[in-house]
């Protein structure tokens, strides 16, 4: 099949990569003409375990090519995917001018019957949107499918390759039959393609994602309370997650939720239930939640090490939102580190793969190590913010000699709280009492 994917953002590029792979003919747009002859020169912008060998491979064999003409890359395909950004707007809900001016951008050159998809993220009702902005430019017959992504980082490709489920919102029959074919080559273990209404296809994605980030913020409120109490949340976690109406995942607690999705769905979400009249209650708490939890370990180093943290410098390890992603999109470890610097405090910060991101939000105002270990030289504490594998089991006598106090606050819970302690460390986590 032939297919245009309007945007090389994170979405367009997994996807276009994925639909290469499996035989299809593929090509991206994007308006950026350095990104553009990037990816032609196979630099991948962003870091996704595995993308770029599924790029460069499936560039060298004639399957997956990169432009800026719309025109053409419209004009000889079977499918157009818009897969552009929907930043988060001033009131929170979701910004669609890039959604409507890549549906006016490809409605000149639609020069027969195509499939149009919306695989960005989008509220209910932009499918007529688009439709109506389509229309009013083109005679050519065509139909509008939302077919939105459910895409982890870190495990994207994965998520594409092999998913849980494709949802189809569509009227169509004859666009239904064509999306069928298309994901047919991932769905051969029996993962169900599902049809649905296009308003429903629009709002699941929403609606998943805030699913998903209340479990997040129902486990890091129980890991304040076992805070107090002196309870451990990971033995309630143990205790719930074994159950199947509630399963073992999204259940382990820690400084909040971020990235890229998260909380500008749940934001979006919330303002489409004000548009419709509807006060979504458990979406505004899972928000209010997220926000307080990220100011949990800075309200646990103020309380070893003072309010005023002037004189005091602390090793971050970790920027990115989660590991195997270069994503410092409302990261908590942003939020750590502006609070820190707020009471006074210097940082030195080291991530595996976020370092440039973090150079973009702190400039000079915060150090960068070249491992974690140089961080860690002359601080008062460390702080795990991120919980990348290489954390998880560190040389802790040489962390012991770097520090200034052997002190340790594990945002992520990597460690084995009894043993570090033995081994002479003060050590905080995230709800083990």
């Amino acid at each position: 099949m032939k297919l245009a994917i309007i945007g090389t953002g994170y979405v367009g590029l997994v996807a276009g990569a994925c639909f290469a792979e499996t035989g299809n003919n593929v090509i991206c747009v994007d308006k950026d003409p350095s990104r553009v002859n990037a990816l032609i020169d196979g630099h991948i912008p962003i870091f996704e375990p595995g993308l770029e060998g599924l790029v460069q491979r499936n560039v060298k064999s004639g399957r997956l090519s990169f432009t800026q003409d719309t025109r053409s890359a419209v004009e000889a395909s079977d499918v157009i995917i818009l897969a552009v950004p929907t930043p988060q707007d001033e009131n929170g809900s979701a910004d669609l001018r890039h959604v409507l001016e890549a549906a006016r951008q490809i409605a000149p050159a639609i020069n027969g019957y195509k499939v149009i998809v919306d695989k960005s993220t989008v509220p209910v009702g932009t499918a007529k949107m688009v439709r109506a902005e389509i229309a009013g430019l083109t005679t050519h017959p065509f139909d509008v499918v939302s077919n939105p992504e459910f895409l982890k980082e870190g495990d994207a490709l994965d998520d594409f390759l092999k998913p849980d489920r494709v949802i189809i919102g569509s009227d169509s029959a004859r666009a239904v039959g064509i999306l069928r074919d298309l994901y047919q080559p991932f769905v051969r273990t029996g993962n169900p393609i599902i049809v649905m209404r296009i308003a429903s296809a629009e709002l699941t994605k929403y609606a998943a994602n805030s699913m998903l980030a209340a479990k997040i913020s129902f486990m890091n409120e129980m890991a304040l309370l076992c805070d107090k109490v002196g309870a451990d949340v990971n033995e309630i976690r143990a205790g719930i997650g074994s159950d199947a109406r509630i399963g073992k995942h999204f259940l382990f607690p820690g400084l909040g939720f971020g990235g890229s999705c998260f909380p500008k769905d749940l934001q979006a979400l919330f303002y489409t239930g004000q548009e419709a009249g509807v006060d979504l209650k458990v979406v505004q708490a899972t928000i209010d939640a997220n926000a307080r939890q990220k100011q949990f370990l800075p309200n646990k180093i103020k309380a070893r090490f003072g309010d005023d943290l002037t004189g005091h410098r602390f090793a971050v390890w970790g920027i990115a939102f989660k590991a195997n992603t270069d994503d410092t999109r409302e990261s908590p470890a942003i939020a750590l580190i502006d609070a820190l610097l707020a009471a006074g405090a210097e940082v030195t910060a080291y991530d595996p793969q976020a370092m440039e991101g973090a150079r973009r939000v702190y400039g000079d105002r915060i150090r960068y190590a070249t491992d974690g270990y140089e961080a860690l030289d002359g601080a008062s504490a460390l702080l795990i913010a991120t919980e990348w594998n290489e954390f998880r089991n560190p040389e802790f006598g040489r962390i012991k000699e770097l520090l200034k106090h052997a002190v340790i606050f594990d945002g992520r819970n990597l460690f084995n709280p009894g043993h570090v302690r033995e081994i002479g460390f003060e050590y905080f986590g995230v709800g083990n009492g």
